[in-house]
């Protein structure tokens, strides 16, 4: 099969697109003909190298896939040939006393497909049965491929983790990311509302097309100023920073006595200065999020489907540019998910 990947940690240039050995079908493994797959700023991460992290090389990266299932293995019970399904990426032992009481992202094991394991962007991949999600007939690949992730993780940060209630109020940095508008679009579903940063004018009006009731451009404003201005001083309930050490400070500025921060990812750096007199004398609370579980997954998507939730695509590429992709994920070009097409899929523009 031919499949994205590289054989050390580097820049863009690392990744190839070209042939790799099909992968082996396990016994509770489901083989998937990929029709489709999406960026996350993990394969950013992972390409580039985490601690701790031994990889198999060559790797192949992807979290994200859909696709119809073409071979199952022998314990399979949940899909069938011809089913269409999505990858949901994120693995757990199923015995630990956290998967046990149904908090499947707690899990000790803990692991996730694409950045621990082989991933998903190829022509082909081998998913664990309980990594499948069904996808309905007349929901396009693109959609399918890009949302378990991202709104899955936003989903379970804001309403599971952060207890997001109607009437409160949410800042949410980054909206044009990935997880950035899903979180948008759940805080605005929940209730809440919901403040915004972006990078420019069409990106702040996407953020106000999906739910944002104000967008601040964070290049031309202090955004913990606008925040206190637009809430007369008060600050908001909550705020979702993924960003890490660049925002951090602003964002505890930025939250209400009693308010808390939510956080799932790092992208500027993980080891941030904290000003923890703000933090005990505001009462502020630190609430960390990882992923999702598989009904928390189960519930997301279901408003995936019907349309409640809209997985905005900022561009489709054929596999064979996964560097171009990886360059609109680093460079925060466009707005949403990033898509790539193996080259047998590839139609051009979508």
């Amino acid at each position: 099969m031919q499949a994205v990947q590289y054989v050390d940690h580097g820049g863009r240039e690392v990744v190839e697109y070209g042939e790799h050995p099909d992968p082996e079908v396990a016994d509770d493994e489901v083989l998937v003909d990929v029709k489709a797959g999406a960026l996350n700023h993990l394969d950013v991460w992972t390409r580039r190298g985490l601690p701790g992290l031994d990889l198999e090389m060559p790797h192949v990266p992807g979290n994200d896939a859909a696709g119809v299932v073409v071979e199952v293995g022998p314990a399979v019970t949940r899909f069938a040939v011809g089913d269409r399904v999505a990858v949901s990426a994120g693995v757990s032992c199923g015995e630990c006393e956290f998967c046990r009481h149904g908090d499947e992202s707690m899990c000790v094991e803990f692991h996730v497909i694409g950045e621990h394991v082989p991933g998903v962007h190829s022509e082909l991949a081998a998913v664990p049965e309980d990594n499948l999600v069904a996808v309905p007939e007349g929901v396009d690949w693109e959609t399918a491929a890009a949302a378990p992730l991202v709104f899955g993780t936003a989903w379970r940060m804001l309403l599971t983790r952060g207890d997001l209630r109607a009437g409160e109020s949410v800042l949410v940095l980054g909206a044009s990311g990935g997880v950035g508008h899903a979180a948008v679009q759940i805080a605005d579903y929940a209730g809440a509302e919901v403040f915004a940063t972006a990078s420019s004018e069409a990106k702040l009006d996407y953020a106000g097309e999906i739910g944002a009731d104000h967008a601040i451009d964070y290049t031309a404003e202090d955004f913990a100023e606008r925040v206190r201005e637009l809430t007369d001083g008060r600050g908001v309930d909550v705020v979702v920073d993924h960003v890490g050490a660049d925002t951090w400070d602003d964002s505890l500025k930025s939250l209400a006595k009693g308010g808390r921060v939510l956080t799932c990812g790092a992208t500027t750096g993980g080891r941030p200065q904290t000003n923890l007199r703000r933090i005990f004398w505001n009462q502020l609370s630190v609430v960390g999020s990882t992923m999702a579980t598989p009904g928390e997954v189960d519930d997301v998507l279901a408003k995936v489907w019907d349309g409640t939730f809209e997985v905005r695509i900022r561009e489709t590429l054929p596999m064979s540019e996964a560097a171009r992709a990886h360059e609109l994920i680093e460079n925060r070009e466009g707005f949403g998910k990033v898509v790539v097409v193996p080259d047998s899929e590839y139609e051009g523009e979508r």
